[in-house]
């Protein structure tokens, strides 16, 4: 992965995973985009960081390796510029709205 995108993963960015998917004998691409809630371990080899999503109103997390070859690509939809926690994991209790809410108000905090 690209160091300058590894750089744009931290909690509170906008992702979108591009992940290779096999089925069968054929492969594709497949797409998740969510809200990084925390990335773990810097830049080591066993680092990963963990996007949430919320599909017909039912949180999905899931927790992607940085250097995993099923990874195809990460988009950075948008990144903000100071979240005040390491760890976001106090929005799985909220709805999409009340926390992109949540967010904005850390934004605009400082």
């Amino acid at each position: 992965m690209d160091q300058t995108i590894m750089e744009k993963i931290k909690p509170g960015a906008k992702v979108r995973v591009w992940e290779k998917v096999k089925e069968g004998d054929k492969e594709r691409l497949s797409a998740f985009e969510g809200t990084v809630l925390a990335r773990k371990h810097g830049k080591e080899s066993g680092a990963t960081f963990t996007v949430r999503a919320v599909l017909d109103e039912i949180g999905v997390e899931k927790v992607f390796p940085i250097h995993s070859p099923s990874i195809a690509k990460v988009d950075v939809i948008s990144s903000p510029k100071k979240v005040h926690r390491a760890k976001l994991y106090f929005l799985r209790g909220f709805s999409s709205k009340k926390a992109r809410e949540r967010l904005k108000k850390t934004e605009e905090a400082k």
